[in-house]
């Protein structure tokens, strides 16, 4: 027994003897396999956790970066867009005062179109006017003429009623041309 005891002794000296870090077997074992626990927890979590987390950052980021990419594209064609619709309103201007220049030349036109037909209506009006009064001229130089064959005939009735002698009739016809005139037997 004696020598139990002294084995126990001298283990128990041994176990009482310091350490320099006080490391033994089973502290580096247990930091080992802690070591790897946490090692394989990681890329248990890195698969089920972080990959998808970072692939869904990533898509995220895809999809802002395209939105972005959009945006740019939308803001460069809303601006081409803006620059054809005031080009085109400029055009518009030229074209509505293109319009309007147009409009007073046909008016300008018709304007002159119609004072050149009343014009021509006014020389046709003014020409039936001097013909209507040619006729009316000449219809009474001839109502004067018939007058005067008339008054010539009833001098004559009166002449050879009367029997009278010829300076007498002279007398009759003078008196009759001063009182008609002249100018009835010129025209």
């Amino acid at each position: 027994m004696n020598t139990i005891v002294s084995t126990h002794l001298v283990l128990a000296s041994a176990e009482m003897t310091p350490r320099l870090f006080d490391l033994d077997f089973q502290l580096l074992h247990d930091a080992v396999l802690s070591i790897i626990a946490v090692f394989a927890l990681f890329l248990i979590a890195s698969h089920l956790l972080f990959n998808p987390v970072r692939d869904m950052l990533r898509k995220r980021q895809e999809k802002i970066k395209g939105e972005l990419d959009s945006a740019a594209k939308d803001m460069a064609e809303a601006k081409d867009l803006k620059a054809e619709y005031e080009s085109r309103l400029k055009d518009i201007d030229k074209e509505a005062e293109n319009i309007l220049s147009e409009a007073r030349k046909k008016a300008l036109a018709n304007e002159s179109k119609i004072v050149a037909e009343a014009k021509e209506e006014a020389a046709r009006i003014i020409e039936r006017a001097n013909v209507e009064a040619e006729l009316e001229k000449k219809k009474a130089a001839d109502e004067v003429k018939r007058e005067m064959v008339v008054l010539a005939s009833l001098m004559a009735g009166k002449v050879v009623n009367a029997a009278i002698d010829t300076t007498v009739q002279d007398s009759l016809i003078e008196e009759t041309l001063k009182e008609m005139g002249d100018s009835t037997w010129l025209s």
